[in-house]
């Protein structure tokens, strides 16, 4: 096993990942779905609406509820993150990296924004 996939699978067996169905019902729910896709990607398939948009080298000074630079809807640790990249992968590590900043809610959408377009969920774009 490669390192990344070893670090892919350790990151993964600290969160309770949600599929796309969980993932909007988190969202109606009042938790916060955090989308690090590059501009690029937001682009070409569209974002979810609703969805935070954070590039991944902000999110932590983003979503830390007692920095300085955080966005107005991280609001407390105990805040539920549902954290979206592209396919499942980066958005993993990203939650792991949440949770050490104190946030043990956050977790990452299975399969990413392109599961949620999958299953037939809404885009704006």
């Amino acid at each position: 096993m490669s390192g990344i996939d070893e670090l892919l699978a350790r990151a993964r067996r600290a969160l309770t990942r949600v599929d796309p169905e969980q993932a909007a019902a988190l969202q109606a729910t009042g938790g916060l779905l955090v989308d690090i896709r590059y501009a690029e990607l937001r682009e070409r398939d569209g974002t979810i609406p609703g969805a935070l948009i954070v590039e991944r080298n902000e999110l932590e000074w983003r979503l830390d509820p007692t920095g300085a630079h955080r966005a107005p809807e991280a609001t407390h640790h105990a805040l539920p993150v549902v954290v979206i990249c592209n396919e499942g992968y980066a958005s993993s590590l990203a939650a792991v990296s949440l949770h050490a900043l104190g946030l043990h809610r956050a977790t990452d959408l299975i399969g990413g924004f392109q599961a949620w377009r999958a299953a037939g969920l809404p885009v704006d774009g």
